[in-house]
C-alpha cells in the first residue's frame, strides 16, 4: 500500500476502536485486531494478487455495522461511507468494502450463499475463525451472557435449516455451536482458512463431548 493508504488505513483503525472499544459481547475491539491479522496472514498465503487496502479496511469495519451492535443499520451504513469519503477513499474501494461487509455474515448467507471476491473471502474467513477453535468457544460464551441466553438446555434441541429471523431467535448456548459454529470448517474459502478450521473445530468438538459428559 502507499503512504496514503496506510494513513487512512490507520484513521479506520481509531475511528472502529472508539465504536467498540467498549463492547461486552465478544464483537469488540481486541476482535477486530485478531481478524485484521488473520486477514494478513491468509492474504500472505494467497498466490494471486489482492486489493490489501479493501481487505483491512473491511476487516477493521465489519462489525460497525452489524445489525447484533447498532440500532440502525441504515445509520450505521451511512456513517461509515460518509467517514470514507471523509478520508477520500475512492467510489470503487468504498462500494467494494460495503459488498464485503454487508455479505460476509452466516445470518446473511443463509439459503443462499453470497459470492463474496477474494478480498470479502478472506475477510470472512478470518472473521470465522475467530468465531472457533478457543477463543471461538469463550466468545459464545461471553455473547450468550451478554444476552440472557440459557446455557444448556437438553430439551431444546439443535434447528436446521433457519430462515434469518429463525437464527437471530437463539435458545441456549451450546446449541450455537451445533446450528452455526461446528459447521463454518466446510464453507472456508482458502486453503489456509480451511486447515486452521479443522484444528479449531476438532478443539470444539473435545470440549462438547467434555461438557455434556459433565452435565449428564
Amino acid at each position: 500500500m502507499n503512504e496514503d493508504s496506510v494513513e487512512q488505513i490507520e484513521k479506520i483503525d481509531s475511528f472502529v476502536k472508539e465504536k467498540l472499544q467498549d463492547d461486552l459481547t465478544g464483537h469488540d475491539y481486541a476482535h477486530i485486531t485478531r481478524v485484521v491479522a488473520m486477514s494478513k496472514k491468509l492474504m500472505e498465503d494467497q498466490s494471486e494478487k489482492v486489493n490489501q487496502f479493501v481487505i483491512l479496511a473491511a476487516g477493521y469495519l465489519h462489525d460497525v455495522i452489524d445489525e447484533k451492535l447498532v440500532e440502525s443499520q441504515e445509520t450505521a451504513e451511512r456513517q461509515v461511507a460518509n467517514f470514507l469519503r471523509e478520508l477520500s477513499v475512492g467510489d470503487y474501494d468504498i462500494a467494494h468494502i460495503f459488498d464485503i461487509i454487508t455479505h460476509m455474515s452466516f445470518s446473511d448467507n443463509l439459503g443462499h450463499k453470497y459470492k463474496l471476491s477474494l478480498e470479502g473471502q478472506i475477510v470472512q474467513d478470518s472473521d470465522r475463525l475467530d468465531a472457533i477453535g478457543a477463543i471461538g468457544i469463550a466468545r459464545t460464551f461471553y455473547y450468550g451472557g451478554a444476552h440472557g441466553h440459557v446455557m444448556y438446555d437438553p430439551s431444546i434441541k439443535p434447528r436446521q435449516d433457519m430462515s434469518h429471523d429463525e437464527y437471530r431467535d437463539n435458545k441456549t448456548v451450546i446449541n450455537h455451536f451445533y446450528e452455526k459454529l461446528l459447521l463454518l470448517k466446510k464453507d472456508m474459502n482458502t486453503p489456509l482458512a480451511k486447515k486452521i478450521a479443522e484444528e479449531r473445530t476438532e478443539y470444539m468438538q473435545t470440549f462438547l463431548t467434555k461438557f455434556e459428559s459433565e452435565w449428564n
